[in-house]
């Protein structure tokens, strides 16, 4: 049998950009184990998913549906109208700290600034007046 080109194939599949998508869904399905509805005569899974397309022995809309679903982000959920919200981590130490009225709790008190600037002295090696002139 002669090669299989995407002229062949364009009357299938309207669109080249498409037609190459669901070509290559196809071929990936035959890698994985996908059973072939033509015989392979000794050509590659995207030689043998274009001669199935052009032979109509495989459902082009499936393969655009299938590919689809493998690049969704999103998953769908079946939803049975319940709105359960489960408690991320930390969620129930934080409400411990709210108080009755709902409003957060007060925070610890701020350290005073001469506590602050000594001890960023401390982590840069000594006092601002301590420091050599460069």
């Amino acid at each position: 049998m002669a090669r299989v080109t995407v002229e062949d194939c364009i009357d299938k599949v309207l669109n080249r950009f498409e037609l190459v998508m669901v070509s290559s869904q196809r071929a990936r399905k035959i890698g994985s184990g996908a059973p072939m509805t033509i015989d392979r005569d000794n050509d590659k899974n995207p030689v043998v998913a274009l001669r199935e397309i052009a032979e109509e022995t495989v459902d082009v809309d499936e393969l655009k549906e299938d590919l689809i679903r493998n690049n969704q982000r999103v998953i769908a959920i079946d939803d049975d109208g319940e709105d359960v919200i489960d408690m991320m981590e930390g969620e129930a130490e934080w409400s411990a700290m709210n108080d009755a009225d709902g409003t957060a709790a007060e925070p610890a008190a701020a350290t005073d600034s001469e506590e602050e600037q000594s001890s960023l002295a401390d982590l840069a090696g000594g006092t601002p007046e301590e420091t050599p002139a460069s």
